[in-house]
């Protein structure tokens, strides 16, 4: 059964407009209503400061438009974005209510300034190698408009949620949130930069995490809005920057240094990914795009060069079966690569605790 725009506005007339102005079917602060395959998302236009008190409405908006038949999934997500033009959203009234703080000690990014180097890849292995040691991992699968986390971990059921929080998916002993549990795996999100971030505030906010000692973030490629507003909304203890060799992308790498370095956040190291192609047949090593380019730029840069991880069948084998390397070969070279890399990565951490307090983040 097809879904339309008018089903959609029917099913918003019975929803409550932010103070109560009428309801949501002829609020100015509905953006524009994205239907693709049954799955409806759209936002309502708010302030930051206002946006926590506006979450009743919010959940009760997605409710009501699931229950329109036809409906397979619905996504509203509360953003500061307004048309050129557009009234701006009425003031709220009394004060916001403040979301629960989540429990983390540190949030760190895996970041990288160009698509294709492996940062997805890197950033799941090292949360697994991270785990290895005994502490509690949870992984933000943050690139909404590429989600890799899925894929890797093999993982195709969606979250459970009781309609206002959504318990993580666990796999592999870590507990993974991701954009990608929510949809179809063949889905194009079309959503401007505003609406990006506040599904990750969502998932970020909405998501029981739990007690965690890391939360590791894999951020979207290249160092746009996603990247600055996810450095500016929480206390990031660190990013790593994962690059490979040949100059290009160092040369993005470089622009990522510089952008974490602009919000103050501490730079944990560089990591040269398929840093050279091991034949699996004869062991042969050919450095397909140089070599050392990364643990170069890293000491042009002033920062740590964490380590080098190998362009190997093998871990691409892993990836794709959903069945990460260090998880399924945790006695490997491999593997051991992604823990040399991880030992570095938490005394990093650690060495900064004290100069920044363990974080109770607040995102709203």
């Amino acid at each position: 059964m097809a879904v339309s725009r008018d089903d959609v506005i029917r099913a918003l007339g019975a929803v409550p407009a932010p103070e109560g102005r009428g309801s949501l079917a002829d609020s100015p602060q509905v953006s524009e209503i994205v239907i693709q395959d049954g799955r409806v998302s759209f936002a309502i236009l708010t302030t930051p400061e206002k946006a926590s008190s506006l979450e009743t409405i919010r959940s009760a908006a997605e409710a009501a438009v699931k229950a329109v038949p036809g409906v397979t999934d619905a996504l509203v997500a509360l953003t500061a974005d307004r048309p050129q033009g557009a009234p701006k959203a009425p003031p709220a009234a009394g004060p916001a209510k403040a979301p629960a703080p989540l429990n983390v000690r540190y949030i760190m990014a895996v970041a990288s300034g160009k698509g294709g180097v492996g940062k997805s890849t890197t950033a799941a292995n090292l949360a697994l190698a991270l785990s290895a040691k005994g502490l509690r991992v949870g992984v933000l699968d943050a690139d909404v408009y590429g989600p890799s986390m899925p894929l890797l971990f093999g993982v195709r059921t969606k979250p459970k949620s009781d309609g206002k929080t959504i318990e993580p998916i666990e796999a592999y002993g870590l507990k993974i949130m991701s954009i990608g549990f929510l949809i179809e795996a063949d889905t194009a999100m079309v959503w401007r930069g505003p609406m990006v971030m506040s599904a990750i505030t969502q998932m970020l906010r909405d998501v029981v995490w739990g007690d965690l000692d890391v939360l590791v973030v894999d951020m979207p490629p290249g160092t746009g809005d996603a990247q600055l507003t996810m450095a500016q909304q929480v206390r990031l203890a660190g990013s790593v920057i994962v690059s490979t060799p040949q100059d290009i992308a160092l040369a993005d790498a470089r622009r990522g240094v510089a952008m974490f370095r602009k919000v103050d956040v501490p730079i944990l190291g560089v990591v040269e990914n398929m840093s050279y192609f091991c034949c699996p047949n004869c062991g042969h090593r050919t450095e397909l795009f140089g070599h050392g380019g990364a643990a170069e730029e890293a000491e042009r840069l002033g920062v740590r060069f964490l380590g080098e991880i190998p362009l190997h069948a093998r871990i691409r084998e892993m990836s794709d079966a959903g069945t990460p390397i260090f998880a399924t070969e945790p006695d490997g070279e491999y593997a051991a690569a992604y823990s040399a890399i991880a030992d570095k990565v938490w005394t990093a951490l650690e060495a900064g605790s004290g100069q920044r307090p363990a974080p109770r983040i607040i995102v709203g």
